[in-house]
Order: structure tokens, then sequence, then C-alpha cells
């Protein structure tokens, strides 16, 4: 055998070498991804779990693990369980920031979950949309979320718009009360709720009366009061946490000043109704999930049951990170090759019934769910209603 036989057998041979390792490396890759093991799905939340905001996070975060959790004690997702990896942002963008950086850069999250805010989830958007992390079932209505569509985002819950909309037609149709002012708090959260009601406004030839704010994370609620009891509306909207909403209610009832309060469901119902006592009777909070008292909803039962079975107690808001749950594992059941592009576009195509509630996705539309529920306190209890009363 002449030497360049010999070399152009030995190259042959390292070639066909290269491509075999080649092969087995694509092949041992085929489910690599940032955040996906052979074992483990990585899912990154950061929301507020301390402050005065905490009742938010916590509950979001409780009813996502529960579901977690009993997927995960099932098998998982095609044998990978979740892991939910939680920082806590206290309700402040500048926390959510560092939080969503060292999720994506350093811990390598394949999602984002269950974050809590309009102010954190605007700051961080530039962000996950830069590094394409999908981000998912964040709890807040607001527009800029929604319109346009972020390719990566995708809301389960129902908007403001959707709420103050339900909020203002009722008011008019069921009382036939025409002034309505707002009481927001002073950031994007509280201009996405306000601008829903003035667009709600507007569509009756209607303006606002009354027009107040007030700090996020204070109670420093007394200049807006004082300017909404000189505007005397006959209902205040209310768009923000309850520590401050239910300060708010106090003091307005303290002063004599008593139109009909309304909240969006952001407000946190049952963190509100604790803070307000007996000052609560009356007030109406709209709600994006049904009731947790009400078992006649299969995916309601379903919940009741799983939170029982782990010891934790049934609210509106663990209903809510339960239910985002149970999307986002349906999500990454139906993707069979687990990558970002992949999960992105079985989540654009995405329609399923979650007992009882209908959700769906298209390209041109990231929110699942639009349909609003209308709750009053009564003897510190949310209690259904169809009208206002």
């Amino acid at each position: 055998m002449t030497r360049i036989r010999l070399f152009r057998l030995m190259a042959a041979a390292l070639f066909l070498a290269a491509m075999s390792l080649t092969s087995v490396l694509s092949v041992s890759r085929s489910w690599a991804e940032d955040g996906v093991t052979e074992k483990e799905i990585l899912i990154g939340m950061s929301n507020a779990l301390s402050g005065p905001a905490s009742a938010l996070g916590t509950g979001m975060k409780i009813g996502a693990t529960v579901y977690f959790d009993k997927i995960n004690a099932s098998g998982g997702i095609h044998g990978r369980k979740i892991k939910l990896l939680a920082y806590d942002d206290g309700y402040e963008p500048d926390k959510a920031i560092s939080n969503t950086r060292k999720l994506i850069e350093e811990d390598k999250v394949f999602a984002l979950f269950g974050y809590v805010g309009t102010p954190t989830s605007s700051a961080v958007m530039p962000i996950f949309s830069k590094a394409g992390v999908p981000y998912i079932a964040p709890f807040t209505g607001a527009e800029i979320l929604r319109s346009p569509v972020n390719k990566i985002l995708f809301n389960v819950r129902a908007s403001y718009f959707d709420e103050t909309e339900a909020m203002v037609g009722h008011l008019t149709k069921d009382l036939g009360i025409n002034k309505i002012g707002v009481f927001v708090q002073a950031d994007a959260f509280g201009d996405a709720g306000r601008a829903g009601v003035v667009r709600a406004l507007r569509k009756r030839d209607m303006s606002l009366v009354g027009d107040s704010k007030f700090p996020r994370n204070t109670v420093d609620v007394d200049e807006g009061l004082e300017a909404l009891i000189k505007a005397n509306p006959e209902a205040v909207i209310m768009v923000g946490t309850y520590k401050p909403c239910a300060a708010f209610i106090k003091k307005a009832k303290a002063k004599g000043f008593n139109p009909k309060f309304l909240n969006v469901s952001f407000v946190g119902t049952d963190a509100l109704i604790q803070e307000l006592g007996k000052d609560g009777n009356g007030v109406i909070v709209t709600q994006v999930m049904p009731n947790p008292t009400d078992s006649s909803l299969p995916i309601v039962k379903q919940f009741l049951a799983d939170m029982k079975a782990a010891g934790q107690h049934p609210d509106f808001m663990s209903l809510e990170g339960y239910v985002d749950a149970v999307v986002m594992v349906e999500a990454l059941k139906m993707t069979s090759s687990l990558t970002r592009p992949a999960f992105i576009s079985t989540f654009d195509g995405l329609k399923m019934n979650a007992g009882g509630l209908k959700v769906s996705y298209s390209p041109t539309n990231h929110q699942g769910l639009d349909q609003i529920f209308l709750t009053k306190i009564e003897n510190e209890k949310a209690v259904t209603i169809t009208k206002f009363q």
C-alpha cells in the first residue's frame, strides 16, 4: 500500500469518525435548550413575595406550585419535572429587572411565568423580548402587554379594558349612575386602568367626574380622597392594591363620603376583605376568575381538592395561579420537541377547555380568557352577583 493511499484511507476514516461523533452529539442534544434537561424544565418567576402587595405574589406562587407539584408527582412532562424558581421583587420595577436578568443570564430558565404587576412587567419587557424567553401568564390586565401582540408574551387573564367596560356598563345600566370618578395608582398600572375607564365612558359620551392618584407601595391616600370628595362622583373606580384601596374606603366612609366603590381584580380580593373588615360591605370587585368557593365549575372543584390535599387555603389569587399553571402545563405537554420556538408555536394555536374555562390563542390574539365575573363584599365574603344593586 502506497503512502498516498494510506494517507487517503486515514483521512477518510477520520472524516467518518467526525461525522459519526457529530451525529451522536446532535441526537444527544436534540432536546437541548436553556432550562431544559432530560429530567427537568426550569421556569422563572419574579413577583411580590414581600411588602404591601405580598398577598398577590404569594397567592400566585402557591396556586401554581400546587398544580406543578401535582403534575410532577404523576411523572412530569414527558418525564421531566417542572422546577419553579421564584425571586421576590416587592412589586418594584428595579428589583424585577435585576431578578429577570439573573433568571435569564445566570439561572438559564426556559421561560418566565407568573409575574405580578404592570410596572414590573413593563420594565422587564425589553429584557425578555431581546433574549427571546417566553413570558407566560403575568398577573396584569394592562393593554401594553396585549397590543400590539408580542410574539413571545402570552396572557391568560382578561384585560383591564374588559374589567372597566363591565364596571361602567353595569353602573350605567343597572344603577343609572353617570358621575364616575377614578382613584388610581400613580404608575403604569394606574394609567392602564384609568385608560380603560376613560375608554368605556367615551363609548357612552361621558367623561370622568373626579380624577385622583396615589403613590405605589404607600397608603398616602388623603390628597386623592379630598380631590374626589370635592368632585363628588356617584361611583369611584379604584385601580390599586389592597392596602391603599382599603385605606381610601375606610377614610372616605369616616368622612361621610359614600359613593359606590369598585375595584379591579388586581386589588387582591381576599386581602382587601381582611383589610376592610366591616367597612367592606357593598364594595364591588370585578374578577377574571370564577369564585373559588363555587365548585360547580370542574376547574374550581379540582382546584379545591388539590389545595386541600396540599394543606393550602384557596382564594382568588391562588386560583389564578393554579389556572395559569394548568394552561402552562398543557402547552408544555403539546410541545413534543421542547425548544422555545416550538413552545411559542404551540401557544399560538392553543385551544383548550380548562375545566369549564375556554382558553384560546392565535397569532393575532395572545389573551387566553376574556370572561369577567362580578363579586360584591357581603359580611366579609366575596359573593358572586350578576348585576349591581
